[in-house]
Parts: structure tokens; sequence; C-alpha cells
């Protein structure tokens, strides 16, 4: 059979008082849910972590011609600038 997870539950006041244990129940990979009157209200979560950023990973591999930075004809800049 398979295991069934249970997920804590917490109300307003618990939530409030014990933030910290909460946080720290959730970096450890725990979901959380807050409770007003008994009735889930939110749910807490880990935030996904942004990807490592490479610099000049695309250094060589895009080009951008000359004519990507000559002014634009002013009837297509208008249209940009919605006149």
């Amino acid at each position: 059979m398979p295991r069934v997870r249970t997920v804590p539950v917490f109300n307003v006041h618990q939530a409030k008082t014990q933030l910290s244990r909460l946080l720290a129940l959730v970096e450890a990979g725990e979901e959380v849910v807050i409770a007003r009157r008994g009735e889930p209200v939110a749910r807490l979560v880990a935030c996904r972590r942004p990807a490592t950023r490479q610099p000049d990973v695309l250094k060589g591999k895009v080009v951008i011609p000359d004519e990507f930075f000559e002014a634009l004809p002013e009837e297509e800049l208008g249209a940009w600038e919605g006149r």
C-alpha cells in the first residue's frame, strides 16, 4: 500500500507565532497549510531557486547586425509609440 503523506495544518495564530519554525519545515522540503477557523486558506511552499547564470554562454553564437542599432523609420517608431 502506498504511503500517504499528511500535510501539517496550522491556524493563523500558530502560523504568526511559529513562523520561523514553519519556514524551517518548508526549507526542509515540507509543505504547510495555514487555516482560518479550520478552513485551509493558504499553502506555504519553498520557492524554486533560480537557475545559475553562466556568463558568456552564448558568446560567439549570437550575432546582432549593425542595422539593429540604427534609428527606426518615423512611421515604425510612431507605431511603437502608439501614434
